[in-house]
């Protein structure tokens, strides 16, 4: 026990210094920290110290790899049906209200099967998780609750606190900074058949190396937007596509990568000022403002917002054949009241 404990310390002090891991290196000492076989305080430097030299993508996939292989309980679709998952890394510098999670049920409206995943805030006010709780889904219920509401009804909602048993839902509950796993995370794959992926990312650097394991590991289109807002800093954005201002987008499709903007003139949409898409103070507050767009009462920036980044879903997977297409079915769905209606088949299937 005592050679393991020096050799990750050895391992902390090297990363420390600016060395890089294997990916098999990477694999079995993220193993280490999920299955908890180090000491909290040895666990928090590693991750601290990965995170602040920056992990490359060797490293991340085998982030990745670990948390596959050792962390994640699958659900299992038999349809035929492309399933796809929207969800978003967090640790962004500007904090929108949760998107994901509308983007999700209005992308599932306009006729996608979504096996969106997600977990309790890190960095911000609210997770998806924080917000699918105070809608009245149960986080503790069996996946199989999950798996059912998927096949019959083209979406459901997959809480890291479910899935992620050992280390990455142990973590969540203790860590308030950014790691590996707020990177690798929202790569998981529950769902057996997802095999298309939105995923919005803190950098333009981090969407890059996202995309990059997605290739990787065989997903077939995938698209990590960073979004910025007119007259802030380059550097300043969030993890999904703006109505602010523009939006940088790496896309895989048909096995190549490529990178361009959009603006959200693309989608037929009128910028909008931060302000009206920024967070609010509290995860109910959060919650009721897209609840007030999901019953109709809002149709504002809000609902344009979330409008967008389900477009973005239903063009990779091409039920959309442009941005501009998507965000027309996906107001429609909205609109009509369907999107409301898959939030409450996930409350008869999974509330509590």
């Amino acid at each position: 026990m005592e050679t393991k404990l020096r050799e990750f310390g050895r391992l902390i002090c090297r990363i420390a210094a600016g060395a890089f891991m294997s990916r098999e290196e990477a694999c079995e000492a993220y193993r280490q920290v999920i299955q908890n076989e180090q000491p909290e305080l040895q666990q928090g430097a590693f991750l601290m110290a990965h995170i602040t030299r920056g992990p490359s993508t060797e490293e991340l996939a085998g982030v990745w790899d670990a948390l596959d292989r050792y962390d994640t309980s699958k659900v299992v679709y038999t349809g035929s049906n492309i399933v796809c998952d929207i969800v978003g890394t967090g640790s962004d510098s500007l904090k929108t209200i949760n998107c994901s999670s509308p983007a999700s049920l209005i992308a599932a409206a306009a006729g996608l099967t979504v096996a969106k995943k997600g977990a309790r805030l890190v960095t911000g006010v609210s997770g998806a998780s924080d917000i699918f709780e105070i809608w009245g889904i149960d986080l503790q219920a069996p996946l199989t609750d999950a798996q059912k509401v998927l096949q019959e009804c083209g979406i459901c909602y997959l809480p890291g606190e479910a899935f992620l048993r050992q280390g990455w839902a142990r973590l969540i509950h203790t860590m308030r900074f950014t790691s590996a796993f707020n990177i690798i995370g929202p790569l998981t794959r529950p769902c057996n058949k997802t095999s298309h992926i939105i995923i919005g990312a803190y950098s333009p650097e981090v969407c890059d190396q996202l995309i990059e394991i997605l290739k990787e590991i065989d997903i077939k289109g995938a698209i990590a937007p960073f979004g910025r807002v007119a007259g802030y800093p380059e550097t300043e954005g969030m993890d999904e596509f703006s109505l602010c201002g523009p939006t940088r987008v790496t896309e895989l499709k048909d096995g190549q990568v490529s990178i361009y903007e959009v603006i959200p003139e693309d989608f037929g949409c009128k910028p909008c000022a931060f302000e009206e898409i920024q967070t609010f103070s509290t995860a109910a507050k959060n919650a009721k403002a897209i609840l007030d767009v999901l019953s109709g009462k809002n149709k504002g920036a809000l609902a344009s917002f979330f409008c967008m980044n389900a477009a973005a879903a239903l063009y990779v997977t091409r039920k959309a054949t442009d941005y501009k297409e998507g965000m027309e079915m996906a107001e429609e769905a909205l609109f009509s009241g369907k999107a409301l209606q898959k939030l409450n088949l996930l409350r008869k299937y999974q509330g509590k």
